[in-house]
């Protein structure tokens, strides 16, 4: 009696691209995680582009669910100690704020071009697919695009709402700094006063 074989059925181009890009997702939020953890133990600020930075990803992977709130979470925890800095005395410079802000800026501006770059992208392999894809498989990707340009969408907001949020910092710091100065200049001139004569 001839011994059965079993062979594994091959698998399309389509489950081998979507495999290939399920590792390659993996390893690109492994290396978020690790940067984040190691920006924590560095005591280095924490924005979302600076971890697509020392991760070596693209801005918009920052913002996906699962490790958006993962770098949130990390943010939180530098305000806190943050929050104890200023009341042992130590502030951050207004310099540093206005850092913060040009590279928010900057990063609104990646964001956009690589929104429209994915999405010229997205287009050109969809038009190379079509022909190869059967209609599950292309309803399949149409979808994952989709959720692809919402999480664009959605990292474009909140680095907007970042920008908005650092150009108040600033404009209360510029603020503070004025206040200061008038106060100063004040005790200036009470300490340059005549002073009576007994």
């Amino acid at each position: 009696m001839p011994a059965e074989t079993s062979e594994k059925p091959s698998r399309t181009p389509a489950e081998i691209l979507k495999a290939a890009r399920q590792r390659d997702s993996a390893d690109k939020r492994g290396r978020v995680l690790k940067a984040v953890q190691d920006m924590l133990r560095d005591n280095r600020r924490i924005t979302f582009a600076a971890v697509a930075r020392e991760a070596g990803v693209s801005s918009w992977l920052v913002y996906a669910p699962g490790l958006r709130e993962r770098i949130d979470q990390a943010r939180a925890r530098q305000a806190a100690q943050g929050h104890q800095d200023q009341q042992s005395g130590r502030k951050v410079s207004t310099a540093s704020e206005q850092t913060d802000l040009l590279l928010a800026r900057q990063e609104i501006k990646q964001l956009r071009t690589e929104n429209g770059q994915l999405r010229q992208q997205a287009r050109i392999h969809l038009g190379q697919q079509v022909e190869q894809l059967g209609n599950h498989d292309l309803v399949n990707r149409i979808n994952e695009l989709t959720e692809e340009n919402l999480r664009l969408s959605t990292a474009e907001r909140q680095a907007t709402t970042e920008n908005t949020q650092l150009r108040q910092r600033v404009a209360e710091l510029e603020d503070d700094l004025a206040a200061a100065r008038t106060s100063l200049r004040r005790m200036i001139r009470n300490e340059n006063r005549p002073q009576p004569a007994p």
